[in-house]
């Protein structure tokens, strides 16, 4: 279904991006609408699919969980071995938060998370390099990271 989007529609997804707990009052309250026509505008998103759901986000450092990594990994043997097992394992290590299959110098990223370097090095070396036809894998730790708003903003 295509949506035509405007002014109040962005600026509804903008608030809902920045705050997704939002109820339609408040939504409302900052956006100069009612009530039930923002509800009204926020379940026509959500009928359209631009609204795809909320999310809860978990600050991981709170948890202790203090380095993200990204994984750039080729597989080795892909006529041996289905894309499908290799993302059925990957998904299944508790420290994968993302596995993404991409079109590039790699065949997956993972985004993996780990309390420190050492116990990411313990994942690399007794999860994800044991991961049904791993080849190349490159590390890129993540140093800084800045949210944007996206397109919307």
């Amino acid at each position: 279904m295509s949506l035509d989007l405007d002014d109040t529609d962005r600026a509804i997804l903008r608030a809902l991006s920045a705050d997704a707990g939002l109820g339609a009052g408040e939504l409302g309250r900052r956006l100069g609408l009612s009530q039930p026509a923002a509800w009204r505008r926020v379940r026509r998103l959500e009928e359209a699919g631009v609204l795809a759901g909320t999310r809860v986000e978990v600050d991981r450092a709170a948890l202790g969980f203090g380095v993200t990594v990204f994984l750039g990994i080729k597989l080795a043997t892909k006529g041996r071995v289905s894309l499908e097992d290799f993302e059925r394992a990957a998904t299944a290590i508790p420290e994968v938060q993302v596995v993404q299959h991409v079109l590039g110098l790699f065949d997956y990223r993972l985004r993996v998370v780990a309390r420190d370097l050492a116990d990411f090095e313990r994942v690399l070396r007794r999860r994800v390099m044991t991961l049904p036809g791993v080849g190349n894998v490159e590390a890129n730790v993540v140093l800084t990271e800045e949210r944007r708003p996206g397109p919307l903003g």
